[in-house]
C-alpha cells in the first residue's frame, strides 16, 4: 500500500466532503497546479486507496427513510450462505462480521416500517439465523463516515 502524505490526506479529506469537485478547483484549494491534483488522484485510483466515488443523501433526503442495526446470531457453518442471502435484499446496505454475542452486524434502510418489518422477517427465516436484534435509528448525532 502507498503511504499517504499531507496532501494525499488533504485531497481524500476534500473529496469526502464533495466528491465531485472538478480537478483544477482541488488544485486551486490546495494552492497546487491541476496536473498535480490529477497526477495525484490517477496515483490514488491506481493503487487502490480510493476505490471509487459514491453519492452521499443529505440529512434532508434521509429523514423520510427508516435506518436500522440489526445484529445476528448464526450457526458457524452457515455464514457464507447466510451472507450470500443478505446481499439478495436490497435493503441491507452493510454487513460487518463481529466478535462478542452476535456474529454480523447489518446496517439496513428501508421505506417504511412495513418494509423493515418485512425485511427483519426475512433475515429471520434464512437458514443458519439463531437470533437477532435490531436497533432502529432515530437520530444522527455524529457522522464520520467518509
Amino acid at each position: 500500500m502507498t503511504e499517504l502524505d499531507t496532501l494525499d490526506r488533504q485531497i481524500i479529506a476534500l473529496l469526502a466532503a464533495n466528491s465531485r469537485l472538478p480537478v483544477a478547483k482541488l488544485g486551486q484549494k490546495l494552492g497546487i497546479a491541476r496536473t498535480t491534483a490529477q497526477a495525484r488522484l490517477d496515483r490514488l485510483e491506481r493503487t487502490g486507496i480510493i476505490a471509487g466515488y459514491t453519492l452521499r443523501l443529505s440529512e434532508a433526503a434521509r429523514r423520510g427513510m427508516i435506518r436500522a442495526t440489526v445484529l445476528i446470531h448464526i450457526t458457524p457453518a452457515a455464514q457464507s450462505a447466510v451472507i450470500a442471502q443478505l446481499k439478495r435484499l436490497a435493503a441491507v446496505e452493510v454487513a460487518h462480521t463481529t466478535s462478542g454475542r452476535f456474529d454480523l452486524a447489518c446496517q439496513l434502510r428501508t421505506a417504511s416500517t412495513l418494509e423493515l418489518d418485512e425485511t427483519l422477517d426475512r433475515i429471520g427465516e434464512i437458514d443458519g439465523v439463531l437470533a437477532m436484534e435490531s436497533l432502529i435509528h432515530l437520530s444522527t448525532r455524529i457522522d464520520r463516515e467518509v
